[in-house]
C-alpha cells in the first residue's frame, strides 16, 4: 500500500487527536488496505480517505466524490462514506465534520424502526398479518381495528395524515414531533381517522413509524412512566441492535411520554450509518450472528402493493406511479439496490450485487435534491 498526506491529517484544525486517530484506523484496518490509499485533511476540504475499490482506484473514488463537495448542485454535503465487501473505499467529510460526528437520520429512522418490528416478530411478540395492538383502535366497531402491522409498514395503514403540507406547521409530522401533539406524538397520531380502507392506498407517514416503536414499547413494559418507557426501549434498543451490530455513536430521541420517535430523529456518525446498510447487505447477519431473520428481511426488500418503490419501512430502486417523486435511480441500476433516505438528503444507499453500501449525509432542501441522486447513482455504477 502507498499513502499520500498522512502528515498533514495530523496537524488538522481537531488537532493531534485525528492524527492519532487515524493511524489507530489505519493499524486496525478498519479502512481498507489493499492497494493505493489516500488519507488527507485540510482546513478547506476536511478529512478524507480513500482506497481502491473493485473499478476504481483510490485517486478515481477521491474524484467522483469530490464534486458533492465542491459543485453548488449537490450543496450541501457533510459526509459521504462508501464501503465494499465491508472495507471503506471512500470518507470524506466537510469543513467542521469528523468520523465523529453524529447526523440526524430524518427519515432514514424508519427504516430502524422497521428492524425493531422485525426482531419482535422474530420473538414471536408481534405479527405482521394480525391486527396491530392498539388498544385504542381495538374497541368494538372501531374499523381502524382492521389495521395491521403489515400495512403500517407499508404505510398503507388508511390513517388520515397529511405529511409535508403546505404550510409546513400545518402537516401532521410537525404538528406531531414539535406542536400541539408533541407531548404524546404516538397518541396524536393514533387518534387519526380512517381516510382509507386499510391495506389499498399508500399514505407516507412519519408518525405512522411513531406508531410502530409505541407498539415496540408497549411490548416491553405497561408502565406509562415515560422515563420507564424510554428505560426499556433504549435497553431493548442496546441489546438487541446497537450492541450487536456496533452502533456505539446511535442515539434515538424520546418524546416526553417516553416514546422514541422512530420516524425521524435518530442521531449516528457516518461509519455507524454505514454500518447498518451493511447489516442489511448482509441479509440481518453480522459475524456470523443472524440478528434479523432473512425471512423478515426479505420482507422488508419485497414491493408493497401500493407502491413498488416502498417496501417493510425502507425504498426500493423502482419506478413509481405517474404522479409520485422518482427516489433513488431506477433507469441507472438494478431494482434489487435499496435505500434509507431521509429529508435534506439523507441517504444510505445498499447495492448486492456490487456488495456496496453507500452514505450521504448534508443539507440540501428536498425539492432540489435529484442531482444527489442521479450522482450518486453514477458513482455506484463506476465501482
Amino acid at each position: 500500500m502507498t499513502s499520500l498526506n498522512l502528515r498533514s491529517a495530523m496537524f488538522s484544525k481537531s488537532g493531534w487527536a485525528i492524527g492519532f486517530g487515524l493511524m489507530a484506523v489505519a493499524a486496525t484496518g478498519f479502512i481498507a488496505l489493499s492497494g493505493s490509499a489516500i488519507a488527507e485533511e485540510d482546513p478547506v476540504q476536511g478529512q478524507a480517505n480513500f482506497a481502491d475499490a473493485d473499478n476504481m482506484s483510490a485517486e478515481a473514488m477521491a474524484r467522483a466524490v469530490a464534486p458533492l463537495f465542491e459543485e453548488d448542485e449537490y450543496s450541501e454535503t457533510r459526509a459521504v462514506l462508501i464501503m465494499q465487501d465491508g472495507k471503506i473505499v471512500a470518507e470524506r467529510y466537510g469543513p467542521s465534520y469528523d468520523a465523529e460526528t453524529r447526523f440526524i437520520s430524518w427519515s432514514m429512522a424508519k427504516t430502524v424502526t422497521g428492524v425493531l418490528i422485525g426482531i419482535m416478530v422474530a420473538d414471536g411478540q408481534l405479527v405482521l398479518d394480525e391486527p396491530a395492538p392498539v388498544p385504542e383502535w381495538l374497541r368494538p366497531g372501531d374499523p381502524r381495528g382492521a389495521i395491521t402491522l403489515r400495512q403500517l409498514l407499508h404505510m398503507s395503514s388508511g390513517l388520515e395524515h397529511v405529511e409535508a403540507g403546505d404550510p409546513p406547521y400545518d402537516s401532521d409530522e410537525v404538528r406531531a414531533l414539535f406542536t400541539d401533539g408533541a407531548g404524546d406524538a404516538a397518541g396524536y397520531a393514533k387518534a387519526k381517522s380512517l381516510a382509507a380502507v386499510p391495506g389499498e392506498t399508500y399514505q407516507y407517514s412519519t408518525n405512522t413509524s411513531v406508531i410502530l416503536a409505541d407498539i415496540i414499547t408497549r411490548q416491553l413494559t405497561n408502565s406509562k412512566d415515560p422515563k420507564i418507557r424510554q428505560k426499556a426501549m433504549a435497553d431493548f434498543i442496546r441489546g438487541r441492535l446497537t450492541e450487536p451490530l456496533g452502533l456505539d455513536s446511535f442515539f434515538p430521541e424520546y418524546d416526553a411520554s417516553g416514546t422514541m420517535l422512530g420516524g425521524s430523529l435518530i442521531h449516528a456518525n457516518a461509519r455507524d450509518w454505514a454500518k447498518f446498510g451493511e447489516f442489511l447487505r448482509n441479509r440481518g447477519a453480522v459475524d456470523g450472528s443472524q440478528i434479523l431473520p432473512r425471512e423478515y428481511v426479505d420482507f422488508m426488500l419485497t414491493p408493497s402493493a401500493t407502491d413498488p418503490a416502498y417496501g417493510g419501512h425502507i425504498w426500493l430502486n423502482r419506478k413509481r406511479p405517474e404522479g409520485r417523486s422518482t427516489v433513488m435511480f431506477p433507469d441507472n441500476g438494478p431494482a434489487n439496490i435499496f435505500g434509507m433516505l431521509g429529508h435534506l438528503g439523507q441517504q444510505v444507499i445498499v447495492s448486492p450485487n456490487k456488495r456496496v453500501t453507500m452514505v450521504r449525509l448534508g443539507k440540501t432542501q428536498d425539492n432540489v435534491l435529484r442531482p444527489v441522486h442521479i450522482k450518486m447513482g453514477q458513482i455506484l455504477a463506476a465501482m
